[in-house]
């Protein structure tokens, strides 16, 4: 008889088993350089109208330019005297009030076409929207014979007539955006308690969307103060604005490139400012801690 050999079990050894993998850094790394070398791109056309500000009108026309210089506050001094103060004072009016207007028109609008819709609250908001689509320049020439007729040629009251008007639109659609982020349960908290439609908008309302309000203000501060195209055609001396002062530096006989940079960094510091005094509200949440 043959004799059979069973196969002896054979053991195999146990497999290896990898620990988690770390996740790579090099992504995250490269966006972030990637970030800053095209925020460093959109910002140096700025830092380096600032620098030439600084310079003297020779520096500013070396080629290749240069980087050390001796800064100098001559050109600043140069843009006063061509007397640039009575264009901010314009500027700053128009801006203000007409975005004071614009708030207080579109907050009402606003509430009524979010929280208390109207009939037929997609027409209207087209209506509104609808006015952004007409080209200025197609618009100039009536406005002109208007403002002509009723002998409102370069006045102030004009442009805030016309601002309010250009930027109306716009706050509307954006308020009325933050407006539905309202919870309904703070309004019928606020009507169960016996508040009036004012007093609910007054003390429950505003308060929530104040980061809105002043979204709203910014932009519409930003649209006002660089307005050109009625500055430039409905203003003279007495109501022109910074930019229709900007564009008289561009002459026969050439640019002055450091005067015009100084004078386009103080054109450009109150837009900032306001920017930057408005940060903190800008990046609060629309409505944090508002229902518990």
């Amino acid at each position: 008889m043959a004799a059979t050999i069973e196969d002896a079990p054979t053991t195999s050894a146990p497999a290896r088993t990898e620990g988690p993998r770390r996740p790579s850094r090099v992504g995250p790394v490269l966006l972030t350089t990637l970030t800053w070398i095209v925020a460093i791109g959109f910002f140096f056309p700025v830092l380096w109208m600032v620098l030439t500000a600084f310079k003297s009108e020779n520096a500013a026309y070396t080629d290749p330019p240069t980087l050390i210089f001796s800064p100098t506050l001559e050109q600043f001094r140069a843009v006063f005297d061509a007397g640039i103060g009575p264009y901010l004072a314009n500027s700053l009016g128009a801006t203000a009030i007409s975005t004071a207007l614009v708030l207080v028109l579109a907050t009402p609008a606003a509430f009524a076409l979010s929280l208390r819709p109207v009939e037929k609250t997609q027409d209207v908001l087209f209506f509104f929207i609808s006015t952004k689509m007409l080209p200025v320049v197609a618009a100039i020439v009536p406005i002109y014979v208007v403002v002509n007729e009723i002998r409102a040629l370069d006045n102030i009251w004009t442009l805030v007539v016309l601002y309010t008007a250009m930027n109306l639109p716009i706050a509307v659609w954006m308020m009325r955006s933050f407006f539905l982020e309202v919870p309904t349960e703070l309004l019928e908290a606020a009507s169960i308690d016996g508040a009036s439609l004012g007093r609910t908008l007054r003390e429950v309302v505003l308060p929530i969307i104040s980061p809105g309000i002043f979204a709203t203000a910014l932009i519409c501060v930003i649209f006002a103060w660089n307005e050109f195209f009625f500055a430039v055609n409905l203003t003279a001396a007495n109501a022109g604005t910074v930019p229709v002062f900007l564009v008289g530096f561009i002459t026969s006989e050439g640019l002055y490139w450091a005067r015009l940079s100084a004078a386009a960094t103080l054109a450009a510091l109150p837009v900032v400012l306001a920017g930057w005094f408005a940060q903190n509200k800008l990046v609060q949440g629309l409505s944090f801690g508002a229902v518990k």
